[in-house]
């Protein structure tokens, strides 16, 4: 099976523009991270609306108050994310620390209960233990880190995007059949 020209040219395309993007927030990290925290306030805010209007859709008062409370929650610290960009910022990093620590975590216990005698389980390993020196890294530097950590990681991944995209489009393009 292969994808249309066009498809491949726009795949082509949108992988240049993730690679420029990646490359100008790794550049510039604390301008990506500032537009990263104005991008989740925006998705915040919208989920506090979906809270809002999934509540009347409830039968139960106490559903309703729930939902009504934890809608007025959201939206709440969607604006202060959105009035205060910089602190929003600030508060990203210490989530992505605290997230990249128990990823680190979690990786290790996967590795040292199921996988370490499987072939290639040492990047489970290795996935574990770098991603807790990075959290480390971020963690004591804080609110320091603030200045690099969400816009270099955002920066990375919108690379990588770029780059599979960019990619995608250069392999054979037909399958190979699968054995049965």
């Amino acid at each position: 099976m292969t994808a249309p020209a066009s498809s491949r040219k726009w795949s082509i395309f949108l992988g240049v523009l993730l690679i420029i993007a990646g490359l100008l927030a790794v550049a510039a990290p604390w301008f990506a991270g500032i537009a990263a925290s104005i991008f989740f306030g925006w998705l915040i805010l919208l989920a506090g609306i979906a809270h809002l209007i999934y509540a009347w859709s409830e039968r139960h008062t106490g559903a309703i108050l729930w939902q009504i409370l934890i809608g007025i929650v959201y939206i709440l610290a969607a604006l202060w994310m959105l009035m205060m960009p910089i602190a929003g910022v600030v508060a990203l990093t210490l989530v992505l620390a605290v997230y990249i620590a128990f990823e680190g975590i979690f990786e290790l216990a996967l590795f040292f209960s199921l996988f370490r005698r499987m072939p290639g389980s040492a990047w489970f390993l290795i996935d574990g233990l770098v991603s807790l020196l990075l959290a480390a890294l971020i963690f004591f530097h804080w609110p320091a880190s603030s200045l690099w950590a969400v816009g270099t990681l955002v920066g990375v991944s919108l690379l990588f995007s770029g780059i599979a995209r960019f990619t995608f489009p250069m392999r054979p393009r037909t399958l190979p059949a699968l054995a049965p």
